[in-house]
């Protein structure tokens, strides 16, 4: 990265980082440019040097959290390749696993994770979802046997109870370590025994 580019990267992360903390004090609709700039410390002319719209902006900015996030896991393609493999007893994602990296993201972006579930709309969550669904969720729940009916029934009852855990230890100021939230969630969502009547043991 040259000098240009790594100013560029400096700046466009102060802007995105001030959108993050406008969105959550206030309603995107809003928000202003000379708020972000104010917030930034960036003129008017720079904004406008790397957008055209707030718009363009919350695009980068949803661009940026998902690198951030996606950079937590080792191998992002190891779910499919399990799945493709049909290595079902790895296809547990309620794990340590894959539980330790999402909650340290979490633990890291508190203002972030508020964020996408007070304002999913504002994030693509459902078109996210879908995705997350058609290309993981629905193959591993076929794998499992599981009636296509119940598919999204299922997925809401634990992505819902998850989320209410872990907003309740943000509530809480992270009382509990990583691990005795693990373990809270695999509890709460009886993850032994649903894989004891789907599948295998884990």
């Amino acid at each position: 990265m040259n000098k240009n580019e790594s100013k560029y990267f400096n700046t466009a992360m102060l802007m995105d980082e001030a959108l993050i903390e406008l969105l959550a004090k206030k309603e995107y609709a809003y928000i202003t440019v000379k708020e972000i700039c104010n917030k930034a410390m960036v003129n008017r002319s720079t904004f406008y040097l790397h957008y055209e719209t707030i718009d363009d902006l919350l695009s980068e900015t949803i661009e940026l959290i998902n690198k951030r996030f996606y950079s937590n896991f080792e191998d992002s393609n190891e779910v499919s390749e399990n799945i493709k493999n049909k290595e079902k007893s790895k296809l547990i994602l309620v794990t340590p696993k894959y539980l330790k990296p999402y909650l340290q993201f979490i633990k890291e972006n508190r203002n972030i994770f508020k964020l996408t579930v007070n304002k999913p709309e504002l994030f693509n969550a459902s078109s996210a979802f879908e995705m997350m669904y058609s290309d993981y969720l629905k193959p591993i729940l076929d794998m499992y046997n599981v009636p296509v009916f119940k598919h999204k029934y299922i997925l809401s009852f634990y992505c819902n109870g998850m989320i209410a855990i872990i907003m309740k230890w943000l509530d809480d100021d992270y009382k509990l370590e990583i691990d005795e939230v693990i373990d809270l969630i695999s509890e709460c969502l009886m993850i032994k025994e649903i894989n004891e009547k789907y599948g295998e043991n884990i």
